[in-house]
């Protein structure tokens, strides 16, 4: 063991691979709570010291069972291989006497002051010049933040001899569930042009990163179109992001880096504790924010035996599709995995510039059925787990009182017992927790080229993620339940929508193709691969052999945004709006299914090999998220009889949303987020013999294949069907 530990601290650039989660953290997941519920309790300071026996036993008494703690380094190691253990001694022990599990959230991100000073090339820089100072965080009015660039060896090594110590002195202790390797699995990102990392390290290893990806510096100066690179020395990161190459293998080189880092910590806990859970959780926003800081739910949740997400209504609104995306953005990370809902909201939040100009409702305030209406659409998405952000409140720094589920000196609230009730029902049913969420009827494409093309292009991921949402919504508002797929899984699913793809790999237009010829049904938007591999732009379009996959070719083009925000158009009979970007059609060996009001040809159907395609040359996902028209809904509704898919559940409330999980036994979701009572009929793909809602216990009238009920405001049903 000790030589293996001893392996993972050097200071070598070459970091160990993780393999499959091990047969031992399938045994720990395999000891989990029926539903694991808690919240996130010790950060230093907070709460007092002198209330940490009443807080366990308070949360031990309404029905939590784990606790999740920051352990900072920071905070912990204060002066060069001296450690502070005294207030997580305490947690520890004070949770095996109260029989609360605990999770340890191992927290780098911040850095002891001595070694700021120790290492100053370590600190992050941008392209800029500008080096991080350690500075305070919000979420834990300690300093520290945002800590040392493990790009270079001597910070890494210093992380790993805290780790190992950390790892060492509570691996034995009964109240260890497992740690959490990664707060939100963003990587300290920044915003163009003021990107990081700039450092000394972090440009060795970005050169490490590309003699591998071209192998000679031939091959880099063609790629980047900068022919008088004369040494490896000479590389750098790109300071702008005027050339599409370099730039797209620096947002490329950045999140496999730090995927390269995880992989570091994981080996190195899982060397010393190959007995206990590693987790992490992200923030559900890589179709946001992955090329500017990393989040990748396939990447984080890959690696760990369980993933959890942060969604906070506080910070995001309370619109419902907003909570279903994340969580299913989650569950499509995770692959069957467990997942958590890693920190839901249980209490205010004040003065932050998420609020301003939104109403309280839309998540300002957070009263008892908030909670239990999070709780319940985090269940539908699939989460067999529940922590809140906060047990209670903080008392220092800009985050007060902020997300807390107990008052401010300990005392019950009723969101709190809220969340007791709901987590005691949790471990009272476990048969609930057997059944899954079914796949979705359709496959939503993440293709991280085109989200790293449009940051590069627009300085932002707007276009993107506006097109990726608004076709989520679009088929989330009928009830369809839309899947996120990577491109590897595409294969999975008869119906696959692609927003945005305007850049594509060459390798993932080949999957599309294959699909396609398979027998697929791909409805896809606007300027397929109108950018190809770096960045480079087709000479036929559409782009890689689409021309003859699409039964058409470009006959004009408009990239002019600002007179587009408004573009109609109609496919299939109905009226929508596009936006951003306008492709036109000759038909070659498909059909004309669309039409601009000047009458360009805005759709083409095709059909080749043993499947069919819709190409539709504008963004509708986008045009969606804007002007939410009634026939682009059922547009997108269509799509499934297009593709010959039976829906499998139906409701006739928009007020609704209901969810079918599978296993030993078959249980029907349905949540309300309104302020109102809502009556809904349910359709089912199948004769419904017998049912029972498990949670309240409402009355459920059946016919057939349908089911009828009224749901209470902001609550939901949880039916076994028979």
């Amino acid at each position: 063991m000790i030589d293996m530990t001893r392996r993972f601290l050097v200071g070598s650039t070459a970091l160990v691979p993780v393999l499959a989660a091990t047969r031992a953290g399938a045994a720990e997941r395999a000891r989990l709570p029926v539903f694991t519920g808690g919240a996130v309790y010790f950060r230093k300071s907070n709460p007092p010291p002198a209330e940490w026996a009443r807080d366990y036993k308070a949360a031990a008494d309404i029905g939590m069972n784990a606790f999740r703690h920051w352990f900072m380094w920071s905070v912990i190691e204060i002066a060069p291989g001296q450690y502070d253990w005294a207030d997580y001694d305490r947690q520890m022990d004070l949770a095996a006497q109260n029989g609360i599990k605990t999770i340890i959230a191992i927290h780098d991100g911040n850095a002891p002051e001595w070694i700021y000073r120790k290492l100053p090339d370590a600190r992050y820089k941008d392209a800029e010049g500008h080096q991080e100072d350690s500075g305070h965080s919000g979420s834990s009015a300690t300093a520290g933040f945002p800590g040392l660039c493990l790009d270079n060896p001597e910070a890494r090594e210093a992380l790993g001899k805290f780790i190992t110590e950390l790892v060492k002195r509570y691996r034995n202790h009964p109240a260890l569930l497992g740690y959490d390797l990664w707060n939100e699995t963003a990587g300290h990102g920044g915003v163009p042009p003021r990107m990081y990392c700039y450092c000394s390290g972090s440009q060795a290893r970005l050169r490490d990163w590309l003699k591998k990806r071209y192998g000679t510096l031939e091959a880099l100066n063609k790629a980047w179109h900068r022919y008088s690179y004369a040494s490896w020395d000479d590389v750098t990161p790109p300071h702008n992001y005027d050339g599409y190459g370099e730039s797209l293998d620096f947002l490329q080189f950045r999140v496999e880096n730090a995927y390269d880092l995880f992989d570091w910590r994981i080996a190195l806990i899982k060397a010393l504790d190959p007995q206990h859970l590693v987790v992490c959780h992200g923030t559900a926003s890589t179709l946001t924010t992955h090329g500017l800081s990393t989040v990748d739910e396939w990447r984080a949740a890959s690696r760990v035996d369980v993933y959890g997400v942060t969604w906070i209504a506080s910070r995001q609104g309370s619109d419902a599709w907003k909570q279903y995306c994340a969580i299913d953005l989650t569950r499509a990370g995770a692959r069957g995995k467990p997942i958590w809902h890693a920190e839901a909201t249980g209490g205010p939040l004040w003065l932050q510039p998420q609020l301003p100009g939104r109403p309280r409702e839309n998540g300002r305030v957070t009263r008892a059925e908030d909670v239990r209406l999070t709780h319940m659409v985090s269940c539908a998405g699939g989460a067999t787990g529940i922590f809140y952000t906060r047990w209670r409140g903080l008392l220092d720094g800009p985050l007060w009182d902020a997300f807390g589920l107990f008052a401010m000196d300990g005392s019950k609230t009723p969101q709190a017992e809220m969340a007791g009730k709901l987590m005691r029902w949790g471990n009272a049913h476990p048969e609930v927790w057997r059944a899954r969420p079914v796949r979705g009827e359709v496959g939503l494409l993440f293709a991280e080229e085109s989200e790293f093309f449009n940051v590069i292009q627009q300085k932002s991921s707007d276009y993107y993620y506006q097109s990726m949402r608004g076709a989520y919504q679009a088929f989330w508002a009928n009830n369809i339940q839309p899947d996120f797929v990577a491109p590897e899984n595409i294969e999975e699913y008869r119906l696959l929508y692609v927003a945005y793809p305007v850049m594509l790999r060459s390798e993932n237009a080949a999957r599309l193709q294959r699909f396609v010829r398979g027998g697929g049904m791909l409805v896809c938007e606007g300027f397929p691969a109108y950018f190809g591999d770096g960045g480079h732009v087709g000479e036929t379009q559409p782009n890689y052999g689409f021309d003859q996959l699409f039964g058409c070719r470009q006959a004009a083009v408009e990239f002019n945004p600002d007179l587009s925000e408004d573009m109609e158009l109609e496919v299939r009979g109905r009226k929508i709006h596009g936006r951003y970007f306008r492709q036109d059609y000759t038909p070659t060996t498909g059909t004309a299914a669309g039409h601009y009001t000047d009458g360009g040809i805005a759709a083409v159907e095709s059909r080749i090999g043993k499947g069919k395609t819709l190409l539709i040359g504008t963004f509708p996902g986008a045009g969606y998220y804007r002007h939410h028209d009634a026939a682009a809904k059922e547009l997108f509704s269509g799509f499934l009889d297009l593709a010959g898919i039976p829906q499998r559940v139906k409701v006739n409330n928009p007020m609704v949303q209901a969810r079918l999980h599978e296993g030993l036994r078959s249980y029907l979701w349905a949540t309300n987020a309104s302020n109102q009572p809502q009556t809904v009929t349910v359709t089912l793909d199948r004769r419904v013999a017998a049912v029972k809602d498990v949670w309240a216990g409402l009355a459920i009238s059946t016919q057939g294949s349908t089911l009828s009920f009224t749901l209470p405001a902001k609550d939901a049903a949880v039916i076994e069907i028979g």
